[in-house]
């Protein structure tokens, strides 16, 4: 799994125990479409750095119940991760447009510099 892939099945689960707290492995997997395994794993690395806090709900019986609480690190790293993957999305939606503007450009009759898409550079924003 390289990191791009890591981040954004962090970015993703932080998104759902943000949504709902109370959410069980199993049912946070299936939501996913992550194995238990990887969510396990998942959900440990996040602990580790301190982006989730796991608590036991107090008046259950079956103490195997957890709830997943999202510290103020883990609201901040949701954030970025979020940040980040939007531009990531961004640049490649105007690299494509880019390349089909420049492939159709003499069918699309673009000729004039204002009608011609300019790229962005969002990692200045």
């Amino acid at each position: 799994m390289n990191k791009n892939e890591k981040n954004f099945d962090e970015l993703e689960v932080l998104r759902k125990i943000g949504n709902n707290p109370e959410y069980s492995q199993r049912d946070l997997a299936y939501k996913l479409g992550f194995s238990l395994g990887k969510l396990n794993y998942c959900i440990k690395s996040l602990r580790k750095k301190g982006h989730v806090k796991i608590q036991n709900f107090k008046k259950n019986k079956n103490k195997f119940n957890y709830i997943y609480v999202l510290t103020p690190k883990g609201i901040s790293s949701k954030y970025s991760l979020t940040i980040n993957f939007m531009k990531k999305k961004m640049n490649e939606y105007d690299e494509l447009r880019y390349e089909l503007q420049n492939k159709y450009e003499d069918k699309l009759n673009i000729k004039s510099k204002e009608n011609k898409i300019k790229k962005i550079d969002y990692d200045l924003l």
